[in-house]
């Protein structure tokens, strides 16, 4: 069993790496939990690593799965009562009664979407534009809104502090516009694709990585271009 702060912690990670495919950053965790520092963080993942319920990847910034899911939480944690209210509880044997017939389990087929995977991305220095399809993979259709979306394989670990690594391979829905903070595929001069983060700086375009190692660089009107924001990441073992 988990106590109530290690039970939201696991699903809001849960819920974020379903939305998004990438985990919350610890100051994320943080707000979201209303904890006034990090540490409290560190002390409710190891508690939850060593449940069994998350793992870690090593060497990896950021890097963590959601191995299973609780099936309860400590007594009384649960949604609270109103004070002075008495709701008794009446458990209703089955003496005499018939047994009803078990209701028929059907497995609904789950819809996927082929997306094409059109070359590869640099998250580092930037590299060559975007190639042509290469080949396809299946995405599940929930991970798909509205739009037309693509996969680009991720070569290089600027973004290694976003959860992007080196050999993933990212989901994007084409967009020519991004908001500040989004993750985008960046096209540099017409020569250039590159997988950063989007920051507008006035009348012009600063392109950041997640990773200390790798300076922002920041280019001036109209020589970005937004390609695509990311929408989901998959990742083998």
């Amino acid at each position: 069993m988990l106590t109530r702060k290690q039970y939201e912690l696991l699903m809001f990670i849960h819920e974020r790496l379903k939305e998004t495919g990438v985990p919350p950053s610890f100051d994320e965790m943080k707000d979201a939990l209303d904890l006034r520092s990090k540490s409290g963080i560190h002390r409710l993942i190891t508690a939850l690593e060593e449940r069994g319920f998350i793992r870690r990847l090593p060497n990896r910034a950021r890097a963590m799965e959601v191995v299973k899911l609780p099936d309860s939480i400590a007594p009384g944690l649960g949604a609270p009562r109103p004070r002075g209210s008495f709701s008794p509880e009446v458990i209703e044997g089955s003496l005499g009664k018939p047994k009803p017939a078990p209701a028929p389990v059907v497995a609904e087929p789950a819809s996927a979407t082929e997306i094409p995977v059109m070359g590869r991305i640099a998250a580092g220095v930037p590299i060559e534009a975007i190639q042509s399809h290469s080949h396809s993979i299946t995405v599940p259709a929930e991970l798909l809104g509205k739009g037309e979306h693509y996969a680009l394989e991720v070569r290089g670990d600027s973004m290694i502090e976003a959860g992007i690594l080196d050999g993933d391979t990212v989901l994007i829905r084409k967009s020519d516009s991004a908001d500040s903070g989004d993750i985008v595929v960046a096209l540099v001069d017409d020569e250039e694709a590159t997988l950063k983060r989007l920051r507008k700086k006035g009348a012009s375009i600063a392109l950041e990585a997640a990773n200390p190692a790798y300076e922002t660089r920041i280019f001036g009107p109209g020589r970005v271009r937004v390609q695509g924001k990311l929408v989901a990441l998959f990742r083998q073992y």
